[in-house]
């Protein structure tokens, strides 16, 4: 049985750092495979919650020199746009935070299961198509040249990933997209905007869900933490490259073949999806 467990964390873990800052939703590939192992109670969504902290860590080292200048910037006053980044990062970060505390509790109760994760894969695969094949108006090159203004959209973007199987970077990249940014600016804000939003994520649900923490689970942590960490790096060096001469194109069909192919394994009952 510990055995199982310890594979599961593994496998969880891989798909959290594979999934997280593409298109195609981490929460609802989580809930999907936490159905299928049998691990999606109270700890093992506390777990799904926690190694996110791991994947943050890859994007944390492959832009560690640009968050060390801005740290520098921020701490010696010396550096307007480093503070104007920081700046538009929490603001970007309030929509999620604030309606997350207020409908997040009543989102998992109702809307965590396998036919609305399908169906909101198959709706923002949806969106992407229609998003890539609109004519891009590009007004913003870099995150630098963001505004408090265009990062509070960004934020109600983010806020859309709420609704598990929306996904947190698909909604933040394709409506930034929408809003005029540069594909690069787009994903590298994305980026960015992930660091306070899983990193606070993670202690708020610790604090929260303090009662279901046990020694025991220590080495399911640090696996599943450790797996996040080394696919996410892996994940986020692949999807620089992809961008610079792809467009998201292929994420929307796989989003929409997955989430047909959810629908249709449950309503003909050929996997027993948990609640």
């Amino acid at each position: 049985m510990e055995a199982n467990l310890y594979l599961h964390a593994l496998i969880l873990g891989i798909i959290e750092g594979l999934t997280e800052f593409l298109p195609i939703s981490s929460t609802g590939h989580l809930i999907l495979a936490g159905s299928l192992l049998d691990f999606n109670d109270e700890r093992g969504k506390l777990f799904e919650v926690v190694i996110q902290s791991g994947a943050i860590l890859a994007v944390c080292w492959e832009y560690r020199q640009r968050l060390a200048q801005i740290a520098r910037g921020v701490w010696q006053r010396n550096d307007p746009a480093a503070l104007r980044f920081v700046i538009n990062i929490a603001i970007a970060f309030l929509p999620l935070a604030l309606l997350g505390l207020a409908f997040g509790k009543m989102i998992k109760l109702h809307l965590f299961n396998a036919p609305v994760v399908a169906t909101l894969l198959i709706v923002g695969g949806l969106v992407i198509l229609w998003a890539e094949r609109r004519k891009h108006s590009v007004r913003i090159q870099s995150m630098d040249q963001l505004t408090p203004r265009d990062a509070l959209a960004m934020g109600l973007f983010q806020a859309l990933a709420l609704m598990p199987g929306t996904s947190r970077s698909g909604a933040t990249i394709i409506g930034g997209l929408l809003y005029g940014l540069s594909r690069k600016a787009a994903t590298e804000f994305s980026f960015f905007l992930a660091m306070p939003t899983l990193i606070l994520a993670t202690l708020y649900e610790l604090y929260r869900d303090r009662a279901l923490l046990s020694m025991d689970d220590l080495g399911l942590w640090v696996i599943g933490f450790c797996s996040a960490g080394v696919s996410a790096f892996i994940c986020v060096r692949w999807l620089l490259r992809f961008i610079a001469h792809h467009d998201f194109t292929p994420f929307a069909w796989y989003r929409i073949a997955f989430g047909l192919l959810i629908l249709a394994s449950w309503h003909w009952g050929w996997v027993t999806w948990s609640a």
